[in-house]
């Protein structure tokens, strides 16, 4: 007969009179196959409840022994990095745009709460196998599962062993885990075959345990020693060039002074963050170095010692992102400190055919610049600081490239290490296999941020926001009311045509019940913003800014 649950999960039967021994239980289901001496009891060696535990308990001591790795070796990363980067690197599309609809600039610790509840739940899986005696199963799924791991760390840019350590030594230290606390073969005093012990619960607690303080230190300590790596304490002992600048005080007239429509500038911690890192790069600027080649006769490295002692230009500039939907807050002005990116490719030489600038990422994401975005005068720069300080480290520090007039993913990449000349046709950039447009321009757009969409007021209500139409200024903005006729808003004054506007229009004249408030602007030639709605893909979003507004008596 088969053992039941029950009768395999005390090891004290074995010696009880009264209950059938391991070995008896055993030799009836070896029996089925005797020419199998060494096969193991496929039955049932504890409940699927602890199968499960056995597998969380072995994922998250694996994962706190990666974590630990990661703080003593400079240069690797979590297991669940590389894996979180080949699935952004793969995202269609329009995940990726709903993903950043729901979740906003937190996208990427959704992916990562999400990557770490498939490894937890394959260690679910993992367990239960080990509970039903398929050990070589359950050895063969994790083992499966640090490939997976290293796979992805290979064919990410730049791998290096140290970079496969933490995965490797995650996966061993669940094995061992597995093996230490699952159902284990022994060899029968009886006949000498190989038969399975059933788990003793109190064995079994007494290990969970263990296992479970061990990987909350081990874990905890991995984090904490990783922060010897960051470059926070570098940045706030980086000294940054002074620029003989009146950018850097915002005028009065810049401010409207209306509670509720966004700053002028944005504060770092505030300023929108979107990008394919999944974990932010910590680079210091004496390993730094940004090689420039391709379709130039004098190709040319630079260091970061090197930027620091060319010209700086400051300058107020509106940067956007290709998925904000109308209306959205991925976009955001801040000041921007650098070296003119066209002064350094002037110094390369660039050759007649070159069409293309493409930047690439320590991280490996690619950017394809129109290159006569890059040369036709705008302040397209090598940036090195935001708002008075050091590139933060979310927003590409040491160094990243910015060119106003380009949504991001044609223009703004972070953490820069290679820039090269190319043709249209010879390369096309991280998005543009994924269905995005290759120029990229920012489209003319305004926004309403006051008062927010299904609120009331009473009296006079003060509509406005911001309107921008980044490299070719905002002439004018104006709002609707229930599709009437378009009034002219109030605007304050800006540095350049590359920033965007706050506006304001004061609604005193309507009659008390809900209506409909729309906003559109003009850019600097006089063109309006497009009136037909369009998603974000694969150029911008388009479309009236409309919210609900209810006027009391």
């Amino acid at each position: 007969m088969r053992p039941s649950a029950s009768e395999t999960n005390s090891v004290a039967s074995r010696t009880d009179p009264e209950t059938p021994s391991y070995s008896t239980m055993s030799r009836a289901q070896a029996s089925a196959d005797s020419d199998t001496p060494d096969a193991m009891n496929n039955g049932s060696y504890g409940s699927k409840k602890l199968g499960a535990v056995l597998g969380l308990l072995a994922t998250a001591v694996g994962l706190a022994a990666a974590e630990l790795v990661v703080g003593l070796v400079q240069g690797s990363s979590s297991p669940v990095v590389p894996v979180g980067q080949e699935f952004i690197d793969w995202t269609p599309k329009w995940l990726k745009n709903w993903a950043i609809e729901q979740f906003g600039t937190s996208d990427k610790a959704v992916l990562v709460s999400g990557a770490l509840i498939v490894v937890l739940g394959l260690g679910v899986v993992v367990g239960i196998l080990m509970m039903r005696g398929e050990r070589a199963g359950a050895f063969a799924l994790t083992g499966a599962i640090g490939v997976v791991g290293a796979w992805a760390v290979l064919i990410r840019p730049d791998p290096t062993i140290a970079k496969l350590v933490p995965t490797i030594v995650g996966t061993g230290v669940s094995i061992a885990v597995l093996w230490w606390l699952g159902p284990k073969p022994q060899v029968s005093e009886e006949d000498g075959r190989r038969v399975m012990m059933g788990v003793d619960r109190r064995q079994f607690l007494t290990g969970a345990v263990t296992v479970g303080s061990a990987a909350a230190v081990t874990g905890g300590v991995g984090r904490v020693l990783q922060q010897r790596f960051e470059v926070n304490e570098e940045r706030a002992n980086l000294a940054i060039p002074d620029v003989e600048s009146a950018a850097q005080a915002v005028p009065g007239d810049f401010e409207l002074g209306v509670e509720g429509i966004e700053s002028f500038v944005v504060p770092n911690d505030n300023f929108y963050r979107i990008d394919t890192a999944l974990v932010v790069p910590q680079v210091r600027v004496d390993t730094w170095k940004l090689q420039i080649s391709g379709l130039v006769d004098n190709p040319i490295e630079l260091t970061f010692d090197d930027l620091l002692a060319r010209p700086q230009i400051e300058r107020h500039i509106t940067l956007s992102c290709v998925s904000n939907p109308v209306g959205g807050d991925l976009v955001g002005n801040a000041l921007w400190q650098g070296v003119l990116l066209k002064d350094i490719l002037d110094e390369a030489g660039v050759q007649p055919d070159a069409e293309q600038v493409v930047s690439r990422s320590i991280d490996g994401w690619t950017c394809g610049s129109p290159l006569e975005s890059i040369m036709d005068g705008r302040d397209a720069m090598l940036a090195i600081a935001m708002n008075g300080e050091p590139l933060p480290a979310q927003h590409g520090y040491p160094v990243r490239i910015v060119v106003p007039g380009l949504f991001g993913y044609v223009s703004a990449t972070k953490w820069v290490t290679d820039i090269r000349l190319t043709r249209w046709d010879e390369f096309d950039a991280y998005w543009i296999p994924r269905g995005w447009s290759k120029l990229g321009p920012v489209k003319t757009m305004a926004r309403i941020d006051t008062p927010r969409s299904g609120s009331k007021g009473t009296g006079e209500v003060a509509i406005g926001g911001v309107a921008w139409a980044v490299h070719r200024g905002v002439s004018k903005v104006q709002i609707r009311v229930d599709e009437g006729e378009w009034r002219d808003a109030e605007m304050a004054s800006v540095p350049s045509n590359d920033t965007w506007v706050q506006w304001v229009y004061r609604l005193n004249d309507v009659e008390p019940r809900k209506h409909t408030i729309e906003a559109r602007a003009f850019d600097g030639m006089g063109e309006p913003q497009p009136s037909e709605p369009a998603a974000v893909a694969p150029n911008g979003a388009q479309g009236y800014h409309r919210i609900s507004l209810t006027i009391d008596g």
